[in-house]
């Protein structure tokens, strides 16, 4: 497997480039489904054992983010749980295929993280059938975008926010426990958090919410030699984004908005997780790493 990402070259070009069809999908959205599929790595992601030994926790793993997450710790030596809905069992069973061709472990935990109870249900299982857990992401999100504050129904509100945050603090609390000196927690928050757009006004303060939760966790967690990071990716061609994530005018041209001119794809981000997992990343916590195509973060 060659790893042509890392060869030289115009990253504005190096990657599918807007406009792209309009291709409707009900929320959560496949991977598969969509138009560019989306890389996360299946083909392009090569480890290097920065991971050897690792136990991974990753939510959302089945497409996106999370899912070029996990092919990036499994190929870099790791052990990895998946957390995604049932209704992306396709998605899923594709990544564990890939993890298990990588040689590693891979633990499918299908259900809803908006439940407590299936939260701390999922570290358990992840406890006793990797042998342990090191890494843990948080990364399954929910966004539906609206024009308008009263066009957001509360079940959306409530719904978006226990997904985003409720899920990760239940999830995180049930983990640290079970996390040892050296372990690694990366929540997915969002260069939104930062400029929120009119019409995400829920998925927007969750992701401010998650930033400020990394920041306040990391000075508790590091008393135990845990590390907290966020990532804040900017736009990033994954199924959260024709599936009600943004309007479909808006996915035609996604990612014209920042200066790359183009949305980033998925293993673009895997290597900024597998740092912030690794050994390598021993002296950074409390940091939120950007990657946004040029926008920044400030």
């Amino acid at each position: 497997m060659a790893d042509d990402r890392l060869k030289m070259q115009d990253p504005r070009k190096q990657y599918p480039q807007p406009p792209f069809p309009k291709q409707p999908q009900q929320a959560p959205g496949l991977a598969a489904a969509m138009d560019p599929v989306p890389d996360h790595g299946e083909e392009s992601y090569v480890g290097h054992g920065r991971l050897a030994g690792r136990k991974a926790l990753v939510t959302g793993a089945d497409s996106g983010i999370g899912r070029a997450a996990a092919i990036a710790f499994a190929r870099e030596g790791a052990d990895v749980a998946l957390s995604y809905a049932e209704s992306e069992m396709a998605d899923a069973q594709e990544v564990l295929d890939l993890i298990r061709k990588a040689g590693r472990k891979a633990v499918l935990l299908p259900g809803d993280i908006t439940e407590r109870t299936h939260c701390e249900a999922m570290v358990k299982k992840t406890v006793a059938e990797l042998g342990g857990l090191d890494i843990l992401v948080n990364n399954a999100g929910k966004q539906t975008n609206q024009k308008d504050i009263g066009e957001i129904t509360d079940e959306q509100f409530d719904r978006t926010l226990k997904t985003n945050l409720y899920a990760m603090f239940w999830i995180t609390r049930a983990a640290m426990p079970h996390m040892p000196p050296g372990a690694s927690i990366i929540n997915t928050a969002s260069v939104v958090a930062y400029s929120p757009p009119a019409i995400l006004i829920d998925y927007a303060t969750t992701k401010a919410g998650i930033v400020a939760f990394s920041k306040a966790l990391a000075k508790q967690a590091i008393e135990k030699g845990i590390r907290v990071n966020a990532v804040a990716p900017g736009p990033f061609w994954t199924a959260l984004q024709p599936s009600g994530g943004q309007p479909q005018e808006a996915v035609e041209k996604f990612g014209t908005s920042v200066p790359m001119g183009r949305p980033g794809q998925p293993v673009e981000l895997a290597p900024v997780y597998v740092f912030l997992a690794s050994q390598e990343a021993s002296y950074v916590t409390g940091e939120v790493y950007g990657a946004t195509g040029g926008n920044g973060t400030a």
